[in-house]
């Protein structure tokens, strides 16, 4: 499609570019269309657009702490629910011990992005060690299980009724971001040979419209001698994406998208270099993404834009409201003294609306939707 140049209308106060050289004392506040794709005006403010003093009803932006979900048992699908849709379901489970059965999502491919813990997963495929900071992207309907070596916490990301697939580097190129060559797959080798041959029965529990089917089988049906082919599992750890960056602006989320499935995406937000131009912005900018639902689980490091937000939260922002920087980030950013940023987190942007799972007391923080107040 041709992308004609097109003059945006002005009026009033204004920057000439998006996001740089602010007119002195405004806050800026973007309106966009299709998750930054799309037709998009700025405003100039003379007040924070997240300033709010009070907020009444249940479009607010919310806060949760996974650390302080319960006990899991010993299947992922005893993983808590926690955000969801038709297309989407967003789910944490932690496992202890080497499972003893296998499971089959039959409603969606999975992404399973490991928070904490190592250790190896064994599926169709053959096995595929893993680690701190992986992405596991397992298709549809593929058996699996692991055997940790050390716990291990996963963020379960189902794309419902769909699949996975990389993201559009556009005119960056396929190697951008990350090369694919960098991607691993199972092997079929002599740890995966050995286990084939455990002898017993074997349950497979299969989830699928939603309910759990549990096929049984005289023998370890991960017992494939090989395999051809281009669909398998795949595995993308964080410190191999190289993030886009631009030194005299600030990207908007989408520059950091890693795979994309019917209706949402998953963007990776890695450490990079800091926005070097004195007048460009370097956290975040105010912004309506009213056509997306956005998530993001902070794995790691001290989120540039947040205030009080650790490692094993998640932050739930619904569409149709201004959202941005906390206060006191903003006002550090604006002293230019970091020269990076160190933090690591998954971002899931949902086209359709999603819904908060009900979760156990102490979960939510329902403070949060007050953190923007000026202190």
């Amino acid at each position: 499609m041709k992308n004609r140049v097109s003059f945006p209308l002005r009026e009033g106060e204004h920057s000439r570019q998006a996001h740089c050289d602010l007119p002195a004392g405004s806050f800026e506040r973007e309106i966009g269309k299709d998750g930054f794709f799309g037709p998009a005006s700025h405003m100039y403010h003379r007040h924070p657009p997240t300033g709010w003093s009070h907020w009444e009803g249940p479009l607010r932006p919310r806060a949760l702490d996974t650390r302080k979900l319960p006990g899991m048992g010993p299947s992922p699908w005893h993983a808590t629910p926690l955000l969801y849709n038709e297309r989407l379901s967003i789910r944490l489970w932690q496992c202890h011990s080497a499972m003893d059965h296998l499971v089959r999502n039959g409603d969606g491919d999975e992404c399973l992005f490991v928070h904490q813990g190592s250790g190896e997963l064994y599926c169709d495929y053959g096995r595929l060690p893993f680690d701190e900071g992986d992405y596991l992207i397992i298709p549809r309907s593929t058996s699996w299980r692991i055997e940790p070596s050390a716990p291990v916490t996963l963020l379960m990301i189902e794309a419902t009724h769909g699949s996975y697939q990389l993201a559009d580097r556009g005119p960056a190129g396929q190697h951008a971001i990350f090369d694919p060559g960098v991607l691993e797959h199972p092997r079929i080798d002599e740890a995966f040979a050995g286990q084939a041959t455990t002898p017993g029965e074997w349950q497979v529990q299969l989830k699928a419209r939603g309910r759990i089917n549990t096929i049984t089988y005289p023998f370890n049906p991960l017992d494939a001698l090989g395999w051809k082919g281009d669909l398998t599992v795949l595995r993308l750890n964080w410190r191999d994406i190289r993030p886009l960056m631009s030194h005299r602006y600030h990207l908007p989320p989408s520059a950091h998208s890693t795979w994309v499935a019917p209706d949402f995406v998953i963007c990776t937000f890695v450490p990079r270099p800091m926005e070097q131009d004195a007048g460009a912005l370097k956290v975040p900018f105010f912004h309506n993404n009213d056509d997306y639902d956005e998530v993001i689980f902070y794995h790691r490091g001290n989120f540039f834009s947040r205030d009080n937000i650790d490692a094993g939260m998640i932050t739930w922002h619904p569409c149709g409201f201004t959202h941005g920087p906390h206060p006191k980030a903003l006002a550090v950013s604006q002293q230019n003294g970091r020269k990076a940023t160190d933090e690591v987190a998954v971002m899931i942007d949902s086209r359709l609306p999603l819904e908060l799972a009900t979760l156990p007391e102490g979960v939510e923080n329902p403070d949060y939707v007050n953190s923007w107040r000026e202190s």
